[in-house]
């Protein structure tokens, strides 16, 4: 079987994390697209499972979440109004959980689901799994939060809401559409004492960029978003990794995961690629043929 050298692999990963799609991809390496496609979902499979593994008894003091919005295939609205696409799964809106280390930037927790209830609490209780320690959390004033929080910390969270407050609509001057200001802020005390000071989504909300810029299928108004979820979500996977122990942060001078303790050097890609060496091994030596899709274990949804 033909198989890609590593340094091949290498320079394939660093086109997509730092933002090109899978066709200037292509063009940039000389790989064809089913191989490129095939590689982002294999690694994106095993940095799933990798952060599963070993994120866990963090030690955190605060921590920011929030929601990314995108779309696989075609918009809601879109799919609401087609029949054929009507008993499809996986396309429409996705939303991008995600929960951070404030201090050390650690993207801890990020959940790749639609932005319901059970989500909302899904992605709670891997959150909560993942921190050792009590720690103050920071969430928008989205209402599932509400439930999601109490019923993943309980009383042991000292939790603050941020709610914005946006005037009125204005013209954006940008395909027709439309823009809302933030013209003010209102901070809630939910649970706890949190200290009002650190109410704050603010680092997070910087990450929502960083996953813009730096992730092709996040980038507005292109023909790059995904087609397939299995595909947006082994991108997010690869993505986050990246950022944790790959991606030095300008703030701290550092990658997050040795900020948080989890490693002890800036990982270069080619440690991204053992670890998809290590698993096509293991799955030759127990005769696997295919791995399974994401599940739950992964902190992804389907």
């Amino acid at each position: 079987m033909n198989r890609l050298s590593r340094n091949k692999r290498v320079e394939i990963v660093r086109a997509l994390v730092e933002g090109c799609s899978v066709r200037s991809t292509c063009r940039i390496t000389g790989v064809a697209k089913g191989t490129v496609l095939k590689l982002l979902v294999d690694l994106g499979r095993v940095c799933a499972d990798f952060h599963y593994e070993t994120v866990h008894d963090i030690e955190c003091k605060r921590a920011q979440c929030d929601e990314l919005w995108t779309f696989c295939y075609a918009k809601a609205k879109t799919v609401i109004n087609r029949d054929d696409l009507a008993d499809r799964d996986g396309i429409g809106d996705v939303w991008t959980w995600t929960g951070m280390d404030a201090d050390s930037k650690l993207m801890i927790s990020w959940l790749v689901a639609d932005k319901g209830p059970e989500s909302a609490q899904e992605f709670m209780l891997d959150l909560a799994a993942r921190v050792r320690s009590r720690m103050q959390l920071t969430t928008d004033g989205y209402r599932n939060y509400l439930v999601a929080v109490p019923g993943a910390f309980g009383r042991e969270v000292d939790y603050g809401m941020l709610k914005k407050i946006y005037g009125d609509p204005k013209p954006n001057g940008r395909m027709g559409t439309t823009r809302r200001v933030c013209i003010g802020i209102i901070k809630k005390r939910i649970i706890g004492n949190p200290a009002k000071k650190h109410i704050s989504t603010s680092y997070v909300e910087r990450q929502n960029l960083t996953i813009r810029m730096c992730s092709r299928r996040y980038t507005r108004l292109t023909n790059a978003f995904s087609k397939k979820l299995e595909n947006l979500c082994a991108a997010v996977a690869l993505h986050f990794v990246w950022y944790n122990f790959c991606r030095v942060h300008q703030t701290i001078k550092q990658t997050p995961a040795m900020a948080s303790g989890l490693a002890d050097h800036q990982w270069p890609i080619g440690e991204l690629i053992q670890l998809l060496e290590h698993d096509e091994r293991v799955a030759i030596d127990d005769g696997e043929l295919k791995r399974g899709p994401y599940g739950p274990r992964n902190g992804l949804s389907n």
